[in-house]
């Protein structure tokens, strides 16, 4: 009789913790590029542009985006230059709208960090902003593919909308869960997509790899929001690199507030208005504000949607032959996904 032993792959995954170690080490070399070509791009005679865009890029960041482009011009086994500056425009746009971000959410923090706005001004802000998305629509050009321009120029209209989009659902506990997942995809998911995608069109690859890759760049991007929404309701605030409870003071509709609220009894559901709605707050609402969110499931719910999201990221990757760059995109969704642990 043969005696086998069976392995638990969850607990073999859980020993290993994710991370963007393997993906970073694959494009390692294309980074160091394309944060050289952000130096050069940020240069201007109006001496508060660098000094003030430089802030915020020299604060770091997973670089995350721009690394999906490079990574998925390496699947598909692109052999030229041209994800260097394309992933920095890239970053140049995600910049961009942290600059904004921060002014319309009044945000102090940014990266664990004072940001531009609370050193700076929100004018000053607003402006640089401005400047760097000029700058990426300058690379855009200089890159010279109408498919490229039209995919990245899509995806900074679609910003702008899910930011206006978000603007519309803050203070609303009416909102559904599909308005919410219309913001995320709109103000987050988008340019992860847009950013996947064009490592195949640079390739010169098929329609359905291009598809492929925007499913995997927006399902990842879902995910990845769905558990910051979690971490701003269960995080430290050294891991989240902002002020934790950011989105409930500032009356943020998240997924976690929706379930809540939908699971909620009439008291909660007043207690959800008063906070969210009508910003009436008190010190303690915000630990009350946790407790009902664990005691509905809200947190524990959320991070199984963003699951649900990461195995159709997984899924869209199938198509691609295996390789090093293919199993370290995957393990940047388990990344995402495992922050919340």
């Amino acid at each position: 009789m043969t005696v086998g032993t069976v392995l638990s792959l969850e607990s073999t995954r859980q020993e290993q913790k994710p991370s963007l170690e393997s993906i970073h080490s694959l494009v390692g070399d294309d980074l160091k590029k394309v944060n050289q070509v952000i130096v050069d791009n940020m240069q201007s005679p109006v001496a508060l542009i660098p000094q003030l865009a430089g802030h915020l890029v020299a604060a770091g960041g997973k670089r995350l985006r721009p690394v999906l482009t490079l990574a998925a011009s390496q699947l598909c086994g692109y052999s030229g230059d041209r994800q260097i500056a394309l992933a920095a425009c890239v970053e140049f746009i995600h910049t961009a709208t942290l600059l904004h971000d921060d002014v319309v959410d009044e945000s102090m923090l940014r990266r664990g960090r004072d940001s531009a706005n609370a050193l700076w001004g929100n004018q000053s802000s607003v402006l640089v902003g401005d400047f760097l998305f000029s700058r990426a629509f300058e690379l855009m050009v200089a890159d010279g593919s109408l498919d490229v321009l039209a995919i990245l120029s899509r995806a900074s209209s679609v910003i702008a909308e899910g930011e206006v989009l978000q603007l519309m659902t803050t203070n609303d506990t009416s909102t559904s869960e599909e308005a919410y997942l219309d913001v995320i995809r709109a103000k987050t998911a988008t340019l992860f997509a847009a950013a996947a995608r064009i490592g195949a069109v640079i390739a010169d690859r098929p329609k359905v790899e291009e598809e492929a890759l925007e499913s995997y760049g927006m399902n990842l991007g879902i995910s990845f929001q769905l558990i910051d929404d979690v971490l701003d309701y269960s995080a430290s605030q050294a891991k989240l690199g902002k002020t934790v409870g950011d989105d409930f003071r500032e009356g943020k509709i998240s997924l976690p507030v929706v379930l809540a609220w939908r699971r909620g009894n009439d008291a909660e559901r007043d207690f959800w208005r008063r906070t969210l709605e009508n910003l009436d707050q008190e010190d303690s609402d915000f630990d009350y504000a946790v407790e009902l969110m664990e005691k509905r499931g809200a947190l524990r719910d959320t991070v199984a949607r963003a699951r649900h999201y990461g195995a159709i990221a997984r899924d869209a990757l199938g198509i691609f032959p295996d390789s090093e760059v293919k199993n370290a995109m995957a393990e940047a969704i388990d990344f995402a996904i495992e922050r919340a642990h």
